[in-house]
């Protein structure tokens, strides 16, 4: 079910109404049914594949809990890899016949197994992380192993969150649902305006970029030099304002309800380095594999060339989170340069930015970092190497043929796309420096009701009118 359609304005109508009708006690179960049933509108018979790995990882829990010594990691190793085993079996297990079969192809043999024609269920890469949370910090005792199955089940399946995110910590999450949740109208207000503005960075900026970079990135080589700048600039944008927009959209929704997610993005593109950018970009992901593999790795407390391999291990493996394709490889690959080449130079970089006088020049690194990430955006967006490489030689703004040239993009859809983007850029330089909402807040009525009305309209009027999926429900 999308967050972005009709349907799920239904839905949710109908589950916070009867939320607050029902004894909090009984909350629980509404809200476990109303997770099965949004689940089981993109593919029902794959809501079992996450009954299985819920019974596996809540008796996991469980047993680890009450072991003690080897046998506690043998069930932690038992709960990963049924997790991974299912993530890696529905994923992964074409990409890696394909990689076999690079093996084969100078041999008379066929390759090893068949290809299978198996559908990704809707969220894997997500619930399968929160649950192997779990399950961790039950390990490293940081949690008490839950006794309800009906919760625990309720955790891994909490409908705002199911599909993209947050991935959450069983310490922030878990015993909210034993918690009863009042109605509230300052609460419930904050939730909507959350929801309506993650609404109108999907359906209105993400949306709508969404229309030009698409014609770019699938046929590149019929379009000018700029056009394929301003594709991948514009794909910068989409890709955030389509991700945040959701999460926004489930934490929102869940404030609604009572429950508080954890911030996934905090302004990214205000990063005044990679490294920072990766601590405001998808903070659930990143943090995930800061605690559950670069920290058991070592770290930075091993010998640096060590340290070195363990950063670029974590980003190829983040790549690889995203997708079964060689395309997501080369992206964290990128990224993982750059950490590794922005520690070795660190000093060289600071005395010259201070020698230089660059230190002086406002917003210099937070435009270069934007650049960077920009420029390693083109791999993940590009259908395949051959299509980045043709972008990425092709990136010339002295191209005679602008944008109001172009049969697919209109002056006035250029114009209004730039506006909307400074406008998003604007609305987050402005929450860097104080609430929005207690702002809002102090407002007379009027003035509330004009601004929000204002939003309504402008996703009604200025918004795609198709609902498109999410770019990371196919994670």
């Amino acid at each position: 079910m999308l967050f972005n359609s009709f349907h799920f304005i239904i839905f949710f109508i109908f589950v916070a109404i009867l939320y607050f009708a029902l004894p909090y006690k009984s909350r629980w179960f509404l809200l476990l049914v109303s997770s099965c049933y949004f689940y089981m509108v993109y593919k029902p018979v794959y809501i079992f594949i996450l009954f299985f790995m819920i019974i596996v990882d809540y008796f996991a829990g469980i047993y680890i809990e009450k072991s003690i010594g080897k046998k506690r990691k043998f069930f932690l190793v038992l709960s990963l890899i049924a997790n991974i085993g299912i993530l890696a079996f529905f994923k992964y297990f074409n990409f890696f016949n394909d990689v076999f079969l690079g093996l084969f192809q100078y041999t008379e043999s066929k390759g090893p197994l068949p290809y299978l024609n198996i559908l990704l269920p809707l969220g894997l890469s997500f619930h399968t992380f929160q649950a192997m949370s779990y399950t961790i910090e039950v390990y490293r005792n940081r949690q008490k192993a839950e006794k309800h199955f009906g919760i625990y089940a309720l955790y891994v399946m909490f409908f705002p969150q199911l599909v993209a995110g947050p991935i959450e910590r069983p310490q922030n999450l878990l015993h909210q649902f034993k918690e009863k949740h009042d109605f509230d109208y300052t609460r419930v207000t904050d939730g909507l305006k959350l929801i309506v503005w993650g609404l109108f960075k999907k359906v209105v900026i993400a949306d709508r970029l969404a229309l030009f970079v698409d014609r770019v990135y699938s046929f590149p080589q019929y379009f000018s030099n700029f056009h394929l700048v301003l594709a991948t600039l514009f794909f910068s944008f989409q890709i955030f304002c389509d991700f945040s927009g959701y999460s926004d959209i489930a934490i929102g929704t869940a404030r609604i309800l009572g429950f508080k997610l954890m911030i996934n993005f905090n302004a990214p593109y205000h990063s005044k380095s990679i490294s920072e950018f990766w601590k405001r970009w998808h903070i659930s992901l990143s943090s995930w594999f800061r605690d559950y593999l670069y920290i058991p790795l070592g770290g930075n407390r091993v010998p640096v060339s060590r340290w070195y391999l363990n950063i670029m291990l974590v980003f190829l493996i983040s790549g690889l989170w995203h997708g079964a394709d060689r395309m997501f490889i080369y992206w964290g690959a990128i990224h993982g340069f750059y950490m590794i080449f922005g520690a070795v130079t660190k000093d060289f970089r600071d005395k010259l930015r201070f020698k230089a006088g660059l230190d002086k020049i406002p917003l210099l690194q937070t435009l270069t970092t934007f650049l960077l990430v920009t420029f390693a955006w083109i791999f993940f967006r590009a259908k395949d190497l051959d299509s980045a490489i043709y972008i990425i030689t092709h990136l010339n703004f002295l191209s005679s043929e602008g944008p109001l040239h172009s049969p697919f993009l209109s002056a006035s859809d250029f114009i209004i796309s730039v506006l909307l983007i400074v406008f998003m850029e604007l609305v987050h330089t402005l929450r860097d420096k104080f609430s929005l909402s207690d702002y809002f807040r102090a407002k007379p009525l009027i003035i509330r009701w004009a601004i929000y009305y204002s939003a309504i309209f402008g996703i009604i009027f200025l918004g795609v009118v198709k609902s498109r999926p999410f770019i990371y429900f196919q994670f």
